[in-house]
């Protein structure tokens, strides 16, 4: 949907921006033999796993997905076990779908710029740079290699050699990073294909159960937050004697201190019986308790 498009877009341009600056003003190579390597990897890799993980996350259909597992109801909701796998895989793969924008983009992004590429693999280059002496060792060819991202630290006579490797790593960087670019746009497109040639519904079809699907959500959304207010304002009417916003109150109920402390602290979900819980200590307490304790008129004097 276009809801879905737009989303992934501004993550992606998110995701671009926060590279540039990440790159601006973080990114150093530490130009030494053994570090370079483990530095730009760790550039390039581990925040595209973070933003993996934040992806997953920030998802809805992940808690869906994991919420309620181990309700003792499970069994008689779901008893088609293979339908379940095949629905559970396709709500996975949808979710990963959407987690990956992110993560996508910023390998991409690192690898057209080809910083951290070239601070990896600088010293791993197989290239006889000019001006070198030719009974150099390959461990002191190897330091040498490894400063070349570094400007300041190459002797003016190996400059070319440098600018040449440079080169050469940016090319095989960028490259990468179209290659991943186009094999996600045709992985994207040949699954939008197989998805629509194995649907059961039609174009029109499919395009009126998308918006059943967004509107109900809504609706439900919406509903949920006014029966949730409705229900958590007879139990704080019960424990103050009046609701928010009433007008023309003309008591108050005073809790005493063992219904401060009932009322207090932390709580877990409670179960109550077989199918209904307790959302919280004003609610268990406005379950169990009597309506009674000390009452205050608001048009006397205290």
């Amino acid at each position: 949907g276009k809801e879905v498009v737009i989303a992934n877009a501004i993550i992606a341009i998110l995701t671009i921006g926060g590279q540039q600056l990440f790159s601006f003003f973080t990114f150093s190579c530490p130009c030494h033999v053994g570090q370079n390597l483990i530095y730009g990897l760790a550039f390039l890799g581990v925040p595209a796993l973070i933003l993996l993980v934040v992806g997953y996350a920030l998802n809805n259909q992940t808690w869906r997905l994991v919420t309620g597992k181990s309700s003792p109801f499970q069994d008689e909701t779901t008893p088609n076990r293979l339908l379940q796998c095949k629905l559970i895989c396709f709500v996975l793969c949808s979710i990963t779908g959407r987690a990956l924008v992110a993560p996508v983009t910023w390998l991409a992004v690192t690898l057209i710029n080809g910083s951290y590429y070239v601070c990896a693999m600088s010293e791993y280059v197989s290239v006889h740079y000019y001006g070198a002496n030719p009974n150099v060792t390959d461990s002191e060819r190897q330091r040498i290699l490894a400063e070349f991202p570094c400007s300041q630290l190459v002797p003016p006579e190996l400059t070319r050699a440098r600018d040449e490797v440079i080169l050469l790593l940016r090319y095989q960087s960028q490259v990468a990073g179209w290659l991943l670019i186009a094999v996600v746009v045709i992985t994207v497109f040949l699954s939008y294909c197989l998805a629509s040639c194995f649907s059961p519904l039609s174009f029109l079809h499919f395009r009126y159960w998308s918006s059943y699907v967004h509107n109900e959500q809504e609706l439900f959304d919406e509903a949920t937050d006014q029966h949730s207010r409705l229900y958590a304002m007879q139990h704080v009417r019960k424990f103050f004697g009046f609701v928010p916003g009433s007008e023309n109150v003309k008591e108050i109920r005073i809790p005493s201190l063992r219904e401060w402390q009932a009322i207090s602290g932390l709580a877990f979900l409670k179960r109550v019986d077989e199918e209904h819980y307790d959302y919280s200590l004003l609610h268990d307490w406005a379950l169990k308790e009597t309506v009674n304790g000390k009452y205050l008129k608001t048009d006397e004097d205290p």
